[in-house]
């Protein structure tokens, strides 16, 4: 039959989450402990738990040699001989026992802070190592009370936190209240591992679509980026890795009810959900969505740099509430957004070719139109720029377009004249 201690050290490591050979190693440690405390001496005191009987027995140990230098520590050969036969060699070690029941009530204590020491450092290693494992996963908790605007959260047997900064501003909660958060990251303290929470991280928005969505979950739809700005919107930009399955209405469900599971969730937050695409150009104009776009034109490839035109009645909506629809989609695209108004741009054309017919060197009058034979097919958000020169060798043809950021100074109006003048009609 198993003795008591043995019992009561297996129930305790079933509690606590840990070995019980580690309660067992502790437990050896305080008694060392006590021991060197009591005897105050300088033999080498070793211990051992018997698990049959439930004692810890006490050790000193000595180490045969030739000649004696420290007897606290060493035996003579001879000596050991002569208690232990001819089996006594030089190198081995001797244990002599020891007595524990005289340690005494101030021993007794001190080993018993060792033990809770150890025991506790060993449950903090366990949880550190097993939320350090689980970061970015989702999991339930139970709100157990409030710190300066943070929430403590009760998550299976340990506490997490829930900072302030990682609170939906759109979001209110009591005590005892269910909440699923992200396990955002796991810190050491003196007090032991702080789990850190999240409900305003994407990767909660990511995870709520994996619990929700099936084909997420198989890996038939991918999640290929996700913003947030919570409480308010977000924006998810998913891929169909099979042409027969549609990743936005996968993820919507039938008449929404799978988005609508996860706006609940997240207590009202928008969702746009748009199609991923590695066109740079349509992946920018899903994500403005539900804006509608007219022209999407790259300034700028190096600095990830776009322009964007949409109808005069669409920019308020593509730029949204205090710029958030173009924000979100910048973040989500990593492309810098510049949204203009088709109106906006015409004049912007318009101010480009005014420039463009300036006083020009050959005496033509100040915003008097060039020649209708020099004329250039511009399109609507393609410029022609004054300040470049078109060499004289250079011809531009009547109905060739010139491309945004091409110029034909106004001192070079000869040589386009006579280079435009060919069978062709000019456009207009």
């Amino acid at each position: 039959m198993q003795n008591p201690l043995m019992q009561t050290i297996e129930a305790l490591a079933k509690e606590k989450g840990i070995e019980a050979d580690t309660i067992i190693t502790a437990i050896e440690d305080a008694v060392l402990t006590a021991s060197r405390k009591y005897y105050k001496t300088n033999e080498n005191l070793k211990t051992r738990f018997n698990q049959e009987t439930g004692q810890v027995d006490l050790f000193a140990t000595k180490h045969i040699v030739q000649d004696v230098t420290d007897p606290a520590t060493e035996i003579s050969l001879k000596e050991a001989q002569e208690l232990y036969g001819e089996e006594a060699e030089v190198d081995m070690e001797i244990e002599f026992p020891k007595r524990t029941d005289v340690l005494g009530r101030i021993a007794a204590q001190t080993a018993k802070q060792v033990i809770f020491q150890k025991v506790r450092e060993a449950e903090r290693e366990n949880i550190f190592a097993e939320y350090n494992d689980r970061i970015g996963e989702v999991t339930n908790g139970t709100i157990k009370r409030f710190e300066n605007g943070d929430l403590i959260v009760e998550v299976g047997r340990v506490e997490a936190v829930l900072p302030r900064k990682e609170q939906s501003r759109a979001e209110s909660y009591t005590p005892g209240e269910r909440i699923r958060a992200v396990i955002k990251g796991v810190n050491r303290s003196a007090k032991g591992p702080q789990i850190v929470m999240s409900r305003t991280d994407p990767a909660l928005l990511i995870k709520l679509f994996e619990q929700e969505v099936p084909e997420i979950y198989d890996g038939t739809v991918m999640i290929r980026g996700a913003v947030r700005e919570a409480g308010d919107r977000a924006k998810v930009a998913v891929y169909s890795r099979e042409r027969d399955v549609d990743p936005v209405g996968a993820c919507v469900g039938m008449k929404g009810t799978r988005v609508q599971a996860i706006i609940r969730e997240l207590r009202g937050e928008k969702i746009d959900i748009v199609e991923w695409s590695d066109d740079s150009v349509l992946f920018v104009t899903n994500a403005l969505s539900p804006a509608k776009v007219q022209r999407v034109t790259i300034v700028d490839e190096a600095d990830r740099v776009m322009e964007v035109v949409v109808e005069d009645k669409q920019l308020s909506l593509a730029i949204g509430k205090k710029g958030q629809n173009v924000r979100l989609a910048a973040k989500l695209t990593g492309w810098r957004i510049d949204i203009k108004s088709e109106e906006e741009k015409r004049r912007e054309v318009e101010e480009q070719f005014g420039a463009l017919g300036g006083g020009t060197e050959d005496g033509t009058a100040e915003g008097e139109p060039l020649d209708a034979e020099a004329t250039l097919d511009a399109d609507a958000g393609e410029a022609v720029e004054a300040g470049e020169t078109a060499d004289a060798g250079e011809t531009v043809e009547a109905g060739e377009t010139a491309d945004a950021g091409e110029a034909v100074e106004a001192g070079e109006a000869e040589a386009v004249t006579a280079a435009a003048e060919t069978d062709e009609e000019p456009q207009a």
